[in-house]
């Protein structure tokens, strides 16, 4: 069976759908409401376990009822939280998120309190287990620790380079693959275009990078090339968690060794089939559901 670790932030997303979202101060009804687990590397965790991998998340939640909760929301999804930490006192993160009949969003995150961000305890994780490393970018320090551990034991590492306040230059030199947000690649690269933003990426990893770019698919480099994969077209309900499940069923298939053609055509109509329902996660196929939409996609 495949194996993955995935590791950075898990937090509990609140969903409001209304008409549209907000230009400014005011009151508004919305139409629609539910609560979910999310968070980069924990959403994507979840991607990966729904097609079949057996996966652990590897981060840090508070000791009160949210983390309870986010904890028994990935155990019911099957993936193992042996190695998330607890910790006393501390607040887990949350989001309020705004998704309009669009399925466009506004996300409000809360990345949590008091959550220790030492990684000197994932010394005693054996990272040889996994086949591949997934990496969000919102626990530095725990990425920087678990990517230079998977990297000593051979193991294939993937950075979710999404934006985050801290410099991710150092994570990218330790990343055999880094998938950029949009926004995320422009900030590193300044105001270029995706290919150009790219390639300028490409000067400071020795990975193999890709950028994610909505309803214009996803564009990544191989052997000096840009390539380009299309959206998937599908009716969007929300787009919350597109990216963790693009992540997600991305590192999944970096795991078996798939070449990054078919990897990122895999990962793209996961993130695009996840879109056709609402919440971070409800739409997130497994590996049938993956394999029949791929096979009416040729």
């Amino acid at each position: 069976m495949t194996t993955l670790a995935c590791v950075g932030i898990a937090v509990e997303d609140r969903l409001y759908y209304v008409e549209a979202l907000p230009g400014g101060g005011g009151k508004y009804v919305a139409q629609h409401y539910q609560e979910a687990g999310g968070g980069p590397a924990a959403t994507a965790a979840v991607a990966a376990a729904r097609l079949g991998a057996q996966v652990d998340f590897i981060g840090r939640v508070g000791q009160d009822a949210c983390g309870e909760a986010l904890c028994a929301g990935l155990a019911a999804e099957g993936v193992s939280a042996r190695h998330c930490r607890r910790i006393a006192g501390a607040a887990s993160g949350q989001s309020a998120i705004l998704v309009d009949r669009h399925g466009e969003r506004m996300i409000v995150n809360f990345p949590g309190r008091a959550l220790d961000a030492d990684a000197a305890w994932l010394a005693a994780i054996d990272f040889r287990h996994y086949d591949a490393l997934l990496a969000d970018v919102r626990w530095p320090e725990g990425a920087a620790r678990a990517m230079a551990q998977a990297r000593a034991a051979g193991i294939p590492t993937l950075l979710d380079a999404d934006l985050t306040p801290q410099p991710i230059a150092p994570l990218l030199a330790l990343a055999d693959h880094a998938a950029f947000s949009w926004p995320a690649l422009q900030r590193l690269a300044g105001d270029l275009p995706p290919e150009a933003a790219l390639r300028r990426a490409a000067e400071m990893t020795p990975g193999t990078v890709y950028v994610t770019l909505g309803r214009e698919g996803c564009l990544w480099l191989e052997n000096g090339r840009c390539r380009h994969q299309p959206a998937f077209e599908v009716a969007v309900k929300d787009t919350t968690g597109a990216g963790d499940v693009f992540h997600g069923a991305l590192a999944w298939a970096i795991a078996r060794g798939e070449p990054p053609a078919e990897a990122v055509r895999c990962a793209s109509a996961a993130a695009a089939l996840k879109c056709t329902r609402p919440g971070g996660r409800a739409g997130i196929p497994d590996c049938d559901q993956l394999s029949a939409f791929l096979s009416l996609s040729v």
